[in-house]
């Protein structure tokens, strides 16, 4: 079992249970579920050149829905396990989400992107 399954766990809920609208959604959500899956075996993903600002939307996304109706929730239930690991969800996807656009700005959306993930909460 990953030491990130509460992190994989948030990025299949996310891909499950978003409705996939339009192709860009469903590619945001293939991508969360993409990054789920190999970081259940390693600390670290890797995002295809053409994925990469999609995925930055999708873990920007994830960090917000994450934002603005779970942590709320997990708050006033004074959950501090849960609100630990909110946080560093939050955290992580928006500081990984700035990686990423930045890493297809600079690369001009040319090479692919592999990230590791920091130490999970404790």
């Amino acid at each position: 079992m990953s030491k990130y399954s509460f992190y994989i766990g948030h990025l299949r809920f996310i891909a499950n249970r978003t409705e996939r609208i339009n192709d860009e959604v469903g590619l945001m959500m293939d991508i969360l579920n993409s990054i789920a899956s190999q970081i259940e075996n390693r600390d670290k993903f890797t995002l295809k050149a053409s994925e990469l600002r999609s995925g930055g939307r999708a873990l920007a996304g994830l960090a917000g829905f994450l934002q603005k109706q779970i942590l709320p929730e997990v708050v006033s239930a004074q959950n501090d396990v849960g609100e630990k690991q909110v946080r560093w969800v939050i955290d992580t996807s928006m500081a990984l989400t700035s990686k990423i656009l930045m890493h297809a700005e600079i690369t001009k959306d040319k090479e692919d992107l592999t990230l590791e993930l920091p130490e999970e909460p404790s």
